[in-house]
């Protein structure tokens, strides 16, 4: 009973840990987007809670709503663009590492960066 109980805190430990260490992604954030033959950039302020992210992503002014998930280093942004507006994508995979975050845009549409802005 004894090792079966020091496995289980160890375990419980290992997971409060994890939590403790989750990437946190609130606030804003400089966005550039690479693309052939093209490049823009744009602001993104992102709001999380626990797992769940949601936020706004576009140009200065004008940016449209964005949700996204988070699992581990790991954020996927959904956007959700309103009637008549086209977005540059629909799916964006990003790794998370401090105040910077990169990936892909639509799996090979192109790619994205954001810097945490000062």
């Amino acid at each position: 009973m004894t090792k079966h109980h020091g496995v289980l805190v160890s375990l419980l430990i290992l997971i409060l840990a994890a939590a403790a260490w989750a990437a946190e992604v609130s606030g804003n954030w400089d966005v550039t987007l690479t693309a052939p033959g093209r490049e823009a950039h744009g602001k993104a302020t992102l709001k999380q809670t626990g797992d769940q992210v949601t936020g706004s992503l576009g140009p200065a002014g004008d940016p449209f709503p964005i949700t996204g998930t988070i699992k581990g280093n790991k954020l996927i942004i959904e956007t959700h663009p309103q009637d008549g507006r086209d977005v540059a994508f629909a799916k964006a995979e990003l790794t998370i590492d401090g105040d910077k975050m990169s990936g892909t845009m639509d799996g090979d549409k192109g790619k994205i960066e954001f810097v945490r802005s000062k």
